[in-house]
């Protein structure tokens, strides 16, 4: 049964009629062509999904679309400024946090809701707060370099 929502979505407002059985995964890429948010796995295991919803980190493999009237989303597309990468971004650039990259925009949104929620967090924390973020190809150190330099650059934004 087709449902309404708006929303927020990258700052731009969002109505649409999707069927309530519609993954904020599918709507972002397949109705929005918002590509950056990747489908891995598909039982919200991977990470390579995770956007933001309300500030907060979520798989959105793992919410309806019909669940998000009225809430503001934020992707991977969202988060530069006009040219300017996101500071956490920009570590991943600088720190080689990623190699093939599919799962980096999502450890990219998890680390930046860990960063606001814990501004200084030890490398103990990130692994652990990374945990639900998988990646085939790296060992991860260079992923907790990155995202202690993104914390880093945050805090002096």
């Amino acid at each position: 049964m087709p449902v309404s929502v708006s929303c927020t979505v990258n700052g731009e407002a969002v109505n649409a009629t999707v069927e309530e059985r519609t993954l904020l995964i599918n709507f972002l890429r397949e109705q929005l062509l918002l590509t950056g948010s990747h489908v891995g796995c598909d039982t919200s295991q991977c990470g390579a999904c995770v956007v933001h919803v309300d500030g907060r980190s979520v798989k959105a493999c793992s919410v309806l679309v019909a669940q998000l009237d009225g809430a503001d989303i934020t992707t991977i597309e969202g988060i530069a400024v006009d040219d300017e990468l996101h500071p956490m971004q920009e570590a991943f650039r600088q720190c080689h946090g990623l190699q093939c990259g599919f799962c980096t925009p999502g450890t990219v949104m998890s680390a930046i809701d860990l960063v606001n929620r814990n501004a200084s967090p030890t490398e103990a924390e990130i692994r652990h707060w990374l945990e639900g973020n998988l990646c085939r190809c790296t060992g991860y150190q260079n992923i907790v370099k990155s995202v202690q330099q993104g914390a880093a650059l945050m805090r002096k934004a």
